[in-house]
């Protein structure tokens, strides 16, 4: 299928409320304003086609970057294409839409451990994003390498820009529900970091606080884990 033609099914399916939502979200620039759901029907139609991914994310629209993260073929994304993709993110929105195609690359951990240095609020964020992901699927990355985030976010958390925040909250999170080792030690770390400012806009998002949420979900262990 040609681009051309998804971009006009995207089109028909977006409408001016769902618009309205993702400007309170940040996003910006052109779009159709697609809700998840009938993007998830059209992507689970389309399957995964790297080709088609590629000219979607070329189109700019953002609904089609979020499709065009959804079909991409993680093992034929390289380095230098995801440099290219992350230079396009200008929302939270898409960052972390591009945060779950990275994390299933072959070259996830290198970029997450690159990313997560970063000041740049997107490319930090998509960073961070990418370790909680990375935390709960992962199996290369040892005890130390977790250790070593959970003491770099305590370090610099409350003096890094307000997405990475978020960002590095969800990556506690992530990293408390590993094992029951990493629990008490994600536990800790969050009860030492105290209260995470998030600015989350004119939306009715909120900040989940770490302990709180670990502990929950632990104690269901049925519960959704973060993503």
């Amino acid at each position: 299928m040609k681009a051309t033609a998804v971009l006009r099914e995207l089109e028909g399916l977006g409408s001016e409320p769902t618009r309205r939502t993702y400007r309170r979200h940040g996003v910006t620039g052109e779009q159709y304003g697609v809700l998840y759901a009938p993007l998830g029907k059209l992507a689970k139609r389309l399957k995964t086609d790297q080709e088609l991914a590629r000219g979607l994310w070329a189109s700019g629209n953002h609904d089609a970057r979020i499709l065009a993260t959804m079909i991409a073929d993680p093992a034929a994304m390289t380095g230098s294409e995801l440099d290219k993709w992350i230079s396009d993110v200008d929302n939270y929105v898409l960052a972390d839409a591009l945060a779950g195609l990275a994390s299933r690359t072959p070259v996830a951990r290198k970029k997450m451990e690159k990313w997560t240095r970063s000041t740049h609020e997107w490319v930090g964020r998509i960073g961070w994003g990418m370790l909680a992901r990375l935390a709960m699927a992962d199996t290369t990355l040892t005890d130390e390498d977790f250790d070593r985030y959970l003491a770099e976010i305590e370090r610099r958390i409350h003096g890094s820009k307000n997405r990475i925040r978020d960002a590095m909250n969800m990556a506690v999170i992530a990293i408390g529900l590993r094992n029951a080792a990493f629990e008490k030690k994600a536990v800790a770390a969050a009860m030492r970091i105290g209260t995470v400012e998030v600015d989350h806009g004119d939306t009715g998002c909120k900040t989940p606080d770490a302990v709180e949420y670990i502990t929950k979900v632990k104690s269901r262990p049925s519960a959704k884990r973060p993503r």
